[in-house]
């Protein structure tokens, strides 16, 4: 009977907490914004101008001009010249490159790069891991890393944020059916989400 209930305890758990997180992750995202900003905008303009939400939305609109502006090749390196300066710094130089690479994934411009989701074979063993084609283009690569007939592809580890990078032949991946968001939910998970529509499509294919 214990066992029963505990189980439907954990089952609820961990059905409603992602919910839960992401929620309040949105509501202090939004809070935070009203409250810093909200003050800002408070010393500036008079009282009875002044109406709740007005923080967010300044916040949201300047994260808007910020991402407009960032279309610009100017401001894209003046950005990168003015970045380099807390690659530089003693505390910032450790902690700033973590959060930076973590945040640059959720970049639009960064997702652009995981170009195709593939699974890729291990030797003579039939085992395939599934992995994102980066970089196909050799050149884009370290000279002494180019082979025309390799891509890079990046393996995401499970149940963490990190992963390898690893030249793959062309001749050992194998494209997938599956959206860059389907693959990753179900690598970093270890399939224990189940497979997405992708997986079901080419698992369809295949047969």
């Amino acid at each position: 009977m214990f066992g029963f209930i505990s189980k439907n305890i954990i089952t609820g758990l961990v059905t409603i907490l992602p919910i839960v997180l992401t929620l309040y992750l949105l509501y202090w995202f939004a809070v935070s914004l009203e409250s810093i900003l909200g003050e800002l905008i408070q010393t500036i303009l008079p009282n009875e101008w002044y109406w709740p939400g007005m923080g967010l939305a300044a916040g949201l609109l300047v994260f808007f001009i910020a991402g407009l502006m960032m279309n610009a090749y100017v401001v894209q390196r003046m950005f990168a010249k003015s970045e380099q300066v807390f690659y530089h710094m003693p505390l910032f130089r450790t902690v700033y490159p973590t959060i930076r690479d973590f945040f640059d994934y959720f970049s639009p411009a960064t997702r652009k790069e995981f170009e195709q989701v593939v699974a890729v074979t291990l030797g003579e063993t039939d085992m395939q891991v599934i992995g994102f084609v980066t970089q196909p283009i050799s050149e884009r690569l370290p000279e002494s890393f180019r082979d025309e007939d390799s891509v890079l592809v990046y393996f995401p580890l499970s149940y963490m944020i990190g992963g390898y990078a690893v030249l793959i032949p062309r001749s050992a991946i194998r494209p997938l059916d599956m959206t860059i968001e389907e693959a990753m939910r179900f690598t970093l998970t270890a399939g224990m989400t189940g497979a997405g529509s992708g997986v079901s499509s080419a698992s369809h294919k295949d047969h």
